[in-house]
């Protein structure tokens, strides 16, 4: 099976091989994955990180051998702590790289993929961190704009914002806020929740659309419109904007 690795800054995942499609999630910067199928032009691929399926255009990534997959999978997982970067190739050309960019191969301050060596000189994230820095981690993308399936701090959507802030603390979820939803110990009350934990809220049909990163004294912060602060009671999500309640909830879990 053939395996890739992302070369560039941010790319789109999309739903099917077309550039119309709906993106469903990006691929930033060092992230690995499977490749499914490929024509012509496009790549269903599966990410090494979460399993995540979707289609990605053939230009927008280099092949990579299984030896170099496996080795990826296996090192320790470095991360850009830095909201925006750069890394610098052998030629001296820049690619800008968002917070929570994989850095393959990370030896001192330099990364490889494949012939291809980059200079980074920012900080790395790569340890696993006490459960008291996801909320301030949260921070770092407060008031970053909503864009559906995005993961990076020029767009993010709702679980790509406790994903992402996750990882870089060290911990793992899955991409989707309904399979995040299957992970972690189910509390019975918001009164039990501790800074740090997850609340899950499901529209009329009870499916599962939306996940926020419980905070001090019944708030919330959440990627709704942007990266924002809410109060939360027992009903759901209060908009301190609208004053009315904006998400229903429907489970909080502890998964550190």
């Amino acid at each position: 099976m053939p395996f890739g690795i992302c070369n560039l800054s941010i790319v789109p995942l999309r739903l099917e091989p077309t550039d119309t499609s709906e993106m469903v999630n990006q691929v930033v910067f060092g992230e690995h994955f499977e490749v499914l199928e490929k024509t012509k032009k496009w790549s269903k691929i599966r990410l090494a990180f979460d399993n995540y399926e979707g289609f990605i255009d053939n230009k927008q990534y280099e092949d990579i051998s299984e030896k170099d997959y496996q080795g990826l999978s296996l090192e320790t997982k470095n991360y850009a702590g830095e909201l925006i970067d750069f890394i610098t190739d052998n030629n001296n050309n820049l690619t800008t790289i968002p917070l929570g960019a994989k850095l393959p191969f990370l030896k001192g301050n330099s990364i490889q993929i494949n012939n291809t060596s980059y200079l980074y000189e920012g900080k790395v994230c790569n340890q696993q961190l006490p459960k008291s820095t996801i909320v301030e981690t949260a921070f770092l993308f407060l008031n970053v704009p909503y864009l559906w399936g995005g993961k990076s701090p020029f767009g993010i959507d709702c679980s790509g914002f406790t994903q992402t802030v996750y990882k870089l603390c060290g911990y793992n979820l899955l991409r989707d806020a309904k399979e995040q939803a299957t992970q972690g110990e189910v509390l019975s009350f918001i009164e039990e929740s501790e800074p740090g934990d997850l609340a899950f809220f499901d529209n009329e049909e009870g499916v599962i659309t939306h996940v926020g990163i419980i905070m001090n004294d019944y708030n919330i912060i959440h990627a709704h419109g942007k990266v924002r602060i809410d109060k939360l009671d027992h009903s759901g999500i209060y908009n301190v904007d609208t004053n009315q309640h904006s998400h229903k909830l429907r489970v909080i879990k502890r998964f550190i």
